[in-house]
């Protein structure tokens, strides 16, 4: 029997979401509290992961058991069991053939970065850029972003893959005093895509790119000529949808 699970995670003290050897992971944390109650390895399949210090307000992740369970009982046990900075919020039985990663037909990212004075408390949830920024500019250059593209030039240099075509539906940008807030929403996202489109739209604030250079950027599929990588501090997965 398959079952979702959706959890929050503080990535601060995390190499990530995805277990690696002799790593602290968010994935070993889950998997281990499920092997000390089933007595047994289970593996949870998540909607994608998640880089060192990249924090999650909603990811999803399915398992398999051999018989139902006692949900909200379970969800208590592995709450019990892991450390606080990750929190199981709900867990329901889905269908045999469900895939938390490829049934997603939406996902949401937000990017939060501080364009006033240094802010040590929320240095590890915000972005300290700690200065201003065009946003008029950066809000002009998002409307290129929009849409169906090959985003190769703003994944990472390393990674060869047959597709990278995404759909960006939308992309919001909310300044509310120092801090600016951008929202993601699009059907998938390439690894440090979302960081690196950031770190792009942040030269474009800084006039260091023009506004329609975006365009530009897309056709090349050159992660050269896209800007560097935004901290990743700033950045929470919030939300996966999947058909109903």
């Amino acid at each position: 029997m398959r079952y979702l699970m959706t959890f929050s995670y503080d990535g601060t003290n995390y190499n990530g979401y995805q277990k690696q050897p002799n790593k602290n992971t968010v994935q070993d944390q889950i998997e281990g509290a499920l092997l000390k109650i089933f007595s047994k390895e289970i593996s949870i399949h998540a909607s994608g992961r998640t880089d060192a210090k990249v924090h999650a307000l909603n990811q999803k992740a399915h398992f398999d058991l051999e018989k139902e369970i006692d949900l909200y009982k379970l969800k208590k046990s592995i709450n019990s069991l892991i450390n606080d900075d990750i929190y199981i919020k709900e867990i329901e039985k889905v269908n045999d053939d469900f895939h938390a990663r490829f049934n997603v037909v939406e996902k949401t990212y937000i990017y939060k970065l501080n364009v006033g004075s240094y802010d040590p408390i929320n240095r590890n949830y915000i972005y300290q850029y700690n200065k201003e920024l065009d946003i008029e500019s950066i809000k002009k250059a998002i409307k290129y972003l929009i849409g169906t593209h090959n985003f190769k030039s703003f994944t990472k240099t390393d990674i060869e893959k047959d597709d990278y075509i995404r759909t960006i539906y939308s992309i919001d940008l909310l300044k509310e005093d120092n801090l600016l807030t951008f929202t993601f929403k699009g059907n998938g996202f390439l690894r440090y895509m979302v960081r690196n489109i950031v770190g792009t739209l942040i030269q474009v604030g800084e006039n260091k790119l023009k506004s329609d250079d975006i365009l530009h950027i897309i056709e090349s599929e050159d992660r050269k000529e896209a800007g560097k990588t935004a901290n990743p501090e700033g950045l929470y997965l919030k939300d996966v949808k999947y058909n109903n």
